[in-house]
């Protein structure tokens, strides 16, 4: 199978449209009400350490995904156990995707439609996509990034007549036991899910820039992550944390001369194309995980497979939107930490320890010789 490569601007693309994903639309960190913007912010400061170790993984074997990582150090057995928790991960993050996606259309844009017609619809897209490979994901990613981060600029800049700057008061009004938790919240989702980016990330054209794309990506989607905080709290105020879909409903405020209205539609839009890229990411590092350990030679004869399984965990995940949304904001974090944060610094660690066991062994050799 070819390799596929995609370069550094395109990676950065990538990343930033999956931080993107359905963040922009759910929300996140909540909880901490009108000090959101304050937990986006020390959520993103938590998140870097994190993605350093997410780059020195990938420094430390360019050219390879984790799946070859993880049996390089731990052994054949061990190493595909760790994939194991790996596939689960990512596939397990693309459903919730899907079923958030699911959600938003059955209630804001086609209510009389089963939930399950989009996301059958948006998953077989995103499955044609990952067919196509990396390569043709990243192009879509530099034309999609200039459509979203324009209509996030246009948004921000028409609800500017909603923004109610007073809703900001009294900074950390609430304490900071709720800053917080929803730092934390913030932290997992979206930050910490860039751990998904080490099992496809073999394909940078300069493996050696991993650390770069992350960290570049982190705080460009962090930024506009942050302002679109910042401006939802301004607009809807203190309530912001009883809002399914905190961006739709400031949107839907806008209304200058009673003839610019009615733009909330057009966040389906913002959705739609970042939610492809994430949605698409999981599928393919699924999908070449499952190939690595079934010891495949070619993953694209996995991808409809795993997309319609896919389809069919997204539907049974939750009954109704509330249930969703309390377990994104309750069990979510808790449940990510581990996959993003634990497993990562141990690999890192079996990985430094492993060179240094090298080094040294070398080094005794030359002195023996000598």
């Amino acid at each position: 199978m070819k390799k596929e490569i995609i370069s550094d601007k395109q990676g950065i693309n990538i990343t930033t449209l999956f931080l993107f994903g359905s963040t922009l639309i759910m929300g996140t960190g909540g909880e901490s009400k009108n000090s959101l913007w304050l937990a986006i912010i020390l959520g993103l400061i938590l998140a870097v350490p994190i993605v350093m170790v997410y780059g020195r993984i990938s420094y430390r074997y360019p050219g390879r995904d984790l799946y070859d990582i993880l049996q390089e150090v731990f052994g054949k057995i061990t190493g595909k156990a760790l994939s194991m928790i790996f596939i689960w991960f990512s596939f397990h993050l693309g459903s919730l995707v899907l079923r958030n996606f699911g959600e938003f259309m059955s209630t804001v844009g086609l209510p009389e439609t089963p939930k399950i017609v989009p996301i059958i619809i948006f998953s077989l897209v995103c499955a044609l996509g990952v067919k196509y490979g990396i390569e043709v994901i990243a192009k879509c990613s530099c034309f999609f990034i200039i459509i979203v981060i324009s209509l996030l600029i246009l948004f921000i800049i028409l609800t500017i007549p909603n923004m109610e700057p007073e809703n900001l008061l009294p900074i950390m009004g609430n304490g900071l036991a709720p800053i917080l938790k929803g730092a934390f919240s913030v932290f997992t989702f979206p930050f910490g899910e860039l751990v998904v980016f080490l099992l496809v990330f073999d394909s940078l054209s300069k493996p050696e820039s991993a650390m770069k794309v992350y960290l570049k990506a982190l705080f460009f989607g962090g930024f506009f992550i942050a302002f679109v905080g910042l401006r939802n709290v301004m607009v809807i105020g203190e309530s912001i944390d009883n809002v399914y879909f905190p961006s739709y409903s400031a949107v839907s405020r806008i209304n200058i001369g009673n003839f610019i209205q009615r733009l909330e539609v057009s966040v389906i839009i913002i959705f739609i194309l970042s939610g492809f890229i994430k949605i698409s990411i999981c599928l393919l590092s699924s999908a070449k995980g499952l190939a690595k350990l079934f010891e495949f030679k070619d993953y694209r004869f996995l991808v409809i497979p795993v997309s319609l399984l896919m389809i069919n965990l997204s539907d049974i995940l939750f009954d109704n939107t509330m249930e969703m949304s309390e377990w994104s904001q309750e069990v979510w974090p808790y449940y990510a930490f581990p996959f993003q944060v634990i497993l990562p610094i141990v690999i890192l660690i079996a990985i430094e320890v492993k060179e240094r066991f090298k080094k040294n062994k070398i080094r005794s050799e030359q002195n023996s010789d000598t």
